[in-house]
């Protein structure tokens, strides 16, 4: 055996590191050692190795992504090889998408109203007669006592059995002392640090009971609950379950001889000190002196049986509580009484049936109201004490409002009101509707796609398709290891990933015609296509990387969905490019050498200076800018055509059986009151887009009064109009969506700048951000002046724009440096033209691409993605124009610097 030298040692051990993606430059390297035969078979044995792995690879990925699509797959194949799967978002397969927003405030002051209640009665007690007067604020309850000789005795209860309680005693000579009681800052920060989290384990119980499949409740921020319900048939009723705050009370209806409770609720309202909906605490304040002392009204609730109208009857209660829903411990539903109707069963705990038994004792012949959420209930005659610690609940249920009651008292009171602030429900049709379409329109675009890589490329083209195809499956695979939810926005992310796949093909195959066309061999034309191609293909991945992780990080749920496709797209597009296509080079050439290159070509390269033209195109892009800016100003105004993501309000979606007219929609919301309302109609689909922008923190539920005009109006009933869609944003929601928005796009391009200073040097940083900021504006301005709506979608595309636009940029910036190391910087005018003109070849066919993938989506995806697909195509030319005749002489404004 030969015997190999230090250099020759040396050579091998390089050779062996830049394997990976150079095998055939090592077999040729060592085709002039003696032992060739030897390391032809460490080749093949590495190429087998390779392919077992790839094979591996595909398997596993099989193996995790077919429970996602064939829900009849064993249950211990989803146990044991696939424990997590993907998920269709809420747009894709219906359901309600709800954030709560926890009333702090509120909680403060129910926990400062009981404790002082409990003052009152303590002290009562005591035979000290405390009348609570006017407050100013909210956080304070300020007591009137009779005289002061009790003041003493007031502060030892206090400071013994109300540690909660801070009492400030305000006397003066000729009237009576007074107590000011407010809640101690502990107690305060207490709520605030466990509210929420009681609130969500509650919601989370309620949800549980209600039966909702592989429910999303998270805590949001410092006072909000997310909750995702997927798939749920009823929202209305989920709303109700998860909104009713459940507070039980027990208390005795008092005597009203003598007193006209509707008169003088009728009176208060028409004062204008209380109105329908608000506080039954604010009307009882506006009633102060007129009622008899320790008492206050409420309103029983009654359903009328022939009409099923119905009716809220004011009755006057005792202000004592006798007890409350702590004291129960199970809550079911019945069917009994005169009506054969369902009512819910109470069941109380040991303390609470005693407690129940000695208070139906203590007041037979007198009625009890049970009070829930300030609405009387019922309110039965007590007919003899009552043992075994059973009540019932009935007043009219459904079984479905029954049922709802009684998982919401055995499960508990929320310890303060939720507020919903976004509401946003997709009926399943949609939902399916939307796969189907987007499943068409994404075929239709890929076949295009690979038809044409095929076509031009030939048996590049197949190695091509079949790397975005393995890019594809590994993402839908990544997707389901982190059981990740598949969205619209991240059905953008997949768009961009398959078109930079692409161009990660065409790079590699243009490298290798330019190589070809210099005589060189079909396998060292191979080698130099790869290897020349691998920084650019990085560097441009990279940057989109760095975009793509700054709005995981700081985006909103919509942005971070596109974010977590765009990046595993990113990371398997590197594999699939870099490491399959070349193995799938090696395999072909072993199994049978490729003879010759065959690639078709739109036209020989051009020889175009322009920066000739770099005046008329800065102050065209510079016109386009201006119009951008003014568009953002409006945006940032809400003088635009805002969507209710952005601006607040409803947004409703209904489908009708068949084909409306508009006059008569219009005239039906004029007669009944909705004269500002945006009405739309989507084209031969038979929809009906009913959007009510207004900003207000807490949403209100529109669709039950819209489908009302819909259904009862004359001319539209008969269409049946069903709601498809639901979305209510309040004002705060819409802020944060606005700015987390505008943080993560900012921070994205802070982050590629200075890696591309790092990379290159920092002309092309900023003239890279420059041009990314050029092309959003630019988009921008065209979709305000073509009144486009901005909702979240465009946001989303825009930010797919500032990936493809970055992309785009890069790979000139990439040519440009590599040819400024061979001509140096003397002539950098002639250095940017010779490299835009070498590039222009791969710039053409990967916009095509990804324009016919945008363009199938355009025109098939189906009214939901029709802008965001427009915003797209036309990002396509404006980044192709900008990394062309923008970001590239834009180099030429710095002292050029050595590369």
């Amino acid at each position: 055996m030969g015997k190999f030298d230090g250099q020759s040692i040396a050579r091998f051990s390089y050779c062996v590191i830049i394997a990976e993606f150079d095998i055939a430059t090592t077999i040729n390297y060592f085709s002039t050692f003696p032992l060739i035969p030897t390391f032809r078979g460490i080749m093949n044995t590495l190429l087998k190795v390779k392919l077992a792995f790839l094979a591996s690879v595909l398997l596993l990925a099989i193996i995790t992504i077919v429970p996602s699509f064939y829900p009849q797959t064993p249950t211990w194949w989803k146990t044991y090889m696939a424990p997590e799967g993907l998920r269709l978002g809420l747009d894709l397969q219906g359901g309600m998408h709800l954030i709560l927003k926890v009333n702090l405030k509120k909680a403060e002051e129910n926990a400062l109203e009981f404790a002082a209640g409990d003052l009152k009665d303590t002290l009562a007690e005591q035979s000290i007669s405390a009348v609570r007067t006017s407050s100013p604020s909210s956080d304070t309850i300020i007591f009137t006592l009779p005289n002061s000789g009790a003041l003493e005795q007031v502060k030892t209860i206090i400071a013994e059995d109300f540690p909660d309680i801070s009492p400030r005693i305000e006397t003066k000579e000729g009237s009576f002392p007074r107590i000011f009681l407010t809640l101690k800052q502990e107690k305060k920060d207490y709520i605030k640090t466990h509210a929420v989290e009681q609130s969500l384990e509650i919601l989370r119980n309620r949800i549980d009971q209600f039966g909702v499949a592989e429910p999303v409740i998270i805590r949001q921020g410092d006072d909000e609950i997310v909750i995702q319900l997927p798939g749920v048939k009823d929202p209305k009723r989920a709303l109700k379950l998860l909104g009713d705050t459940a507070q039980l009370e027990f208390k005795l209806v008092a005597e009203s001889a003598g007193l006209n409770l509707k008169q003088l609720v009728d009176q208060v309202r028409a004062s204008g000190k209380w109105k329908d909906g608000e506080s039954i605490l604010k009307l009882n304040r506006a009633l102060q002196g007129r009622l008899p002392e320790n008492t206050s009204i409420h309103f029983e609730k009654n359903i009328d049986k022939k009409t099923g109208r119905e009716m809220m009857t004011p009755l006057l209660l005792e202000n004592k509580t006798l007890m409350t829903g702590e004291m129960i411990k199970d809550a079911q539903v019945r069917i009994g009484g005169t009506f054969n109707e369902p009512y819910v069963s109470l069941d109380m705990t040991g303390r609470g049936g005693k407690v129940f038994a000695t208070l139906t004792e203590k007041n037979v012949g007198r009625r009890m109201a049970i009070v829930l959420d300030e609405i009387v209930r019922s309110a039965p005659v007590i007919r003899e004490r009552i043992l075994g610690g059973s009540a019932q609940i009935s007043g009219s249920f459904t079984h479905e409002e029954a049922a709802d009651l009684a998982i919401v008292l055995r499960v508990g009171a929320l310890p303060a009101p939720v507020d919903i602030i976004q509401n946003m429900t997709v009926g399943a049709s949609l939902g399916q509707d939307s796969i189907t379409k987007g499943i068409y329109s994404g075929l239709f675009g890929s076949i295009l796609v690979l038809g044409f890589m095929m076509i031009y490329y030939r048996t590049s083209g197949l190695i091509a398709n079949s790397a975005l195809i393995l890019n594809i499956l590994l993402l839908f695979t990544g997707l389901a290891i982190l059981n990740a939810t598949l969205t619209l926005p991240g059905i953008a992310g997949i768009v961009l990933s398959i078109g930079m796949a692409v161009d990660a093909n065409v790079l590699i195959f243009e490298r290798m015609r330019e190589e070809y066309a210099l005589g060189k061999s079909v396998r060292s034309s191979i080698d130099a296509g790869f290897g020349k191609a691998f920084l650019t293909i990085v560097d441009s991945q990279v940057t989109t990387l760095i975009t793509a992780m700054a709005l995981f990080m700081f985006g909103t749920g919509p942005i971070k969905g596109f974010a977590i496709t765009l990046s595993l797209g990113i990371i398997f597009n590197l594999f699939a490019a870099l490491f399959y296509s070349r193995l799938m080079f090696d395999t072909v050439n072993a199994i049978r050498p490729i003879k010759k290159l065959n690639f078709l070509q739109f036209s020989k390269r051009p020889n175009l200076d322009y920066l000739k033209i770099k005046n008329i195109t800065y102050t065209l892009s510079a016109v386009l800018v201006t119009i951008g800016l003014i568009a953002f100003i409006q945006i940032a105004r809400g003088k635009a055509n805002m969507g209710v993501d952005f601006s607040g309000g409803s947004l409703l979606q209904y489908k009708a059986s068949q084909e409306f007219k508009m006059g008569e929609v219009r005239k039906a919301f004029a007669d009944n009151g909705m004269r500002n309302v945006n009405l739309q109609e989507v084209e031969n689909e038979h929809r009906l887009i009913v959007k009510i922008k207004k900003s207000e923190k807490v949403v209100g539920n529109l669709s039950e009064t819209v489908g009302n005009i819909l259904s009862k109006t004359e001319h539209l009933a008969d269409k049946h109009f069903v709601l498809e869609s639901q979305s209510e944003i309040g004002s705060s929601v819409s802020a944060v969506l606005r700015n987390k928005a505008i943080q993560a796009i900012i921070i994205s391009l802070a982050g590629v700048i200075i890696y591309l200073a790092m990379r290159f040097d920092i002309r092309f940083g900023l003239a890279a951000a420059i041009a990314t900021f050029h092309d959003v504006l630019v988009v921008l301005g065209i979709c305000w002046l073509m009144n486009v709506e901005i909702t979240l979608l465009i946001v989303t595309a825009l930010l797919t724009l500032a990936g493809y636009s970055l992309n785009d940029s890069v790979v000139v910036f990439d040519r440009i440096r590599e040819n400024m190391r061979k001509t140096g910087a003397r002539d950098l005018t002639s250095t940017i033209n010779d490299s835009i003109n070498q590039v222009l070849s791969r710039t053409v066919v990967t916009s095509l691409t990804s324009a016919l993938t945008l363009l199938a989506l355009f025109l098939m995806g189906g009214s939901v993605i029709h802008d965001f697909s427009f915003a797209l195509l036309t990002g396509i030319v404006v980044g192709t124009y900008s990394s062309i005749f923008i970001a590239s002489p834009l180099l030429t404004l710095w002292k050029p610097q050595k590369a």
